[in-house]
């Protein structure tokens, strides 16, 4: 089963979420987005789980206005590009448990990973 966990290592919120989650009593394959950035293959792989690569993209990432992108219309391709660019703009974290994908840090998310968690113990 695929279990991969995409987080920035320096960010205390995805720090507190694995921790929170106890990712580490679980096989994740942990991927710090920083030091080992996303390929294209796996923000395709992201993309065809999670239906748009808009879903992945963060606004609240501070180059999002520094670069004005907030003034533009993205498509598509823009944030796969800007994703693939800099990795600041992958809403994060992203957890993939085996064809689930869970984008961001809202609680509902969290929440729902922990429960996708709790799943894969049962089994």
């Amino acid at each position: 089963m695929q279990l991969e966990f995409y987080y920035l290592a320096t960010c205390s919120t995805c720090q507190r979420i694995m921790q929170e989650l106890k990712i580490n009593k679980y096989p994740f394959r942990l991927q710090d987005i920083k030091s080992e950035p996303i390929t294209a293959a796996q923000i395709d792989a992201m993309k065809k789980m999670a239906g748009s690569y808009e879903a992945l993209f963060s606004r609240v990432a501070l180059k999002y206005r520094a670069m004005g992108l907030n003034e533009m219309q993205l498509g598509e391709k823009d944030y796969r590009k800007y994703i693939l660019e800099e990795y600041t703009f992958l809403k994060r974290p992203v957890c993939i448990i085996g064809d689930q994908i869970f984008i961001g840090n809202a609680p509902k998310n969290v929440a729902a990973i922990g429960e996708a968690l709790k799943k894969l113990k049962r089994k």
